[in-house]
């Protein structure tokens, strides 16, 4: 051993000797303190705490610590000690406080209370404050947008179109029909940093546009099979286009029940010229500003998810193609979406958050 400050006397006896060995002898668990009961035991051996440290693969330093708490404080200087900052044990008035401020009231210079703010405020911890927002399910950094529809018909509409989805018509389908509009297709500026052990994926934040291109889809309700035709421009003449795709698609036999938006391509006089020639067609209006009620709109959510938001396309020929062989992926074995809710439970839903935001109770 080299030259240095002495080693404080270090002595285990037999019955602390045992424990120890127990301890260091766990397989899986409280390992922290295997490692330490064995850095006590080597030491009572006499080696040093350089020794020590390259034999655990440690450091000296971590070896001296836990020798000189075993010293003073015998086994009990090898637990764990409260950290600094813990929480005290919450009272009910702590609680109701936290809650209180929190559901009532607003720090002076910001718009929302914060883990920090709220703990200086209120003069618990940080974590006492997130353990209590997270019981009660509160989020004050968050915050959602809506928009309540103004269709003077929305619970006739809500009616029609939640009755298909839980009690559709005999010898019909029912398709969702959407346009996903102006998909664009991206490269990025650089090549992507793939992701490494510990590292996640990185690319740029800039990127090159190479085109776009609109989806449109029909989706089977009952089935989860979607109809998909990407198209460069979104007019009625490429609407037309896809309804052509959906008769050729669909049994003659069979009834077809379209739920789509009210989008300008869906009423003109080309689509209703082509709709009178073919009454086993049927439209159904979702409520402005409700296309919630459309199942499609979930399907367009995890193409985004899935297919576009991390991917990257040379041309607007490679994201069709892209597309489109996400849908035949799809296809081979389709999950609907399935509807719960009936239209009285969506209309009382509906009416109790008007009650909410309009404050009168009424």
């Amino acid at each position: 051993m080299g030259a240095g400050r002495p080693l404080a006397p270090l002595s285990v006896s037999a019955e602390d000797r045992r424990q120890l060995v127990a301890w260091s002898r766990r397989p899986k668990t409280s390992q922290a303190l295997a490692m330490r009961s064995r850095m006590v035991l080597l030491a009572d051996e006499g080696l040093s705490n350089r020794v020590i440290a390259t034999q655990l693969h440690t450091m000296p330093h971590t070896v001296g610590k836990w020798r000189q708490r075993y010293i003073e404080l015998g086994l009990d200087g090898l637990l764990d000690e409260p950290r600094p900052g813990t929480s005290r044990k919450l009272g009910d008035e702590d609680v109701e406080r936290v809650l209180a401020l929190t559901l009532e009231s607003t720090p002076e210079d910001a718009t929302h209370w914060s883990t920090r703010s709220l703990a200086e405020r209120t003069g618990l911890s940080r974590n006492s404050i997130h353990r209590i927002w997270r019981a009660f399910s509160l989020a004050p950094h968050r915050s959602e947008t809506f928009k309540l529809s103004k269709d003077p018909l929305f619970i006739d509409k809500v009616r029609d179109i939640v009755g298909l989805y839980l009690a559709p018509p005999q010898r019909a389908l029912v398709l969702c029909v959407d346009e996903k509009s102006q998909i664009q297709a991206l490269d990025r500026s650089a090549p992507l940093l793939p992701m490494r052990p510990g590292q996640i994926e990185r690319r740029t934040h800039d990127y090159v546009r190479h085109g776009t291109t609109t989806l449109f889809a029909a989706l089977d309700a009952k089935s989860g099979e979607l109809i998909g035709q990407t198209q460069r421009r979104h007019r009625s003449v490429e609407f037309r286009t896809f309804l052509d795709t959906i008769e050729q698609n669909v049994p003659p036999e069979l009834d077809i029940h379209l739920i789509l938006d009210n989008y300008g391509t869906h009423k003109t006089k080309l689509i209703r010229d082509w709709l009178v020639k073919r009454p086993r067609f049927h439209l159904h209006f979702t409520p402005t500003s409700a296309s919630w009620l459309n199942l499609v709109e979930r399907w367009f959510a995890l193409l985004t998810e899935k297919q576009l938001r991390r991917s990257t396309h040379r041309s607007t020929a490679e994201l069709e193609n892209a597309i489109r062989n996400y849908i035949q992926i799809h296809n081979r074995d389709p999950k609907p979406f399935v509807w719960t809710k009936t239209a009285d439970q969506i209309l009382a839903a509906v009416a109790r958050f008007c009650t909410r935001t309009s404050g009168t109770g009424h």
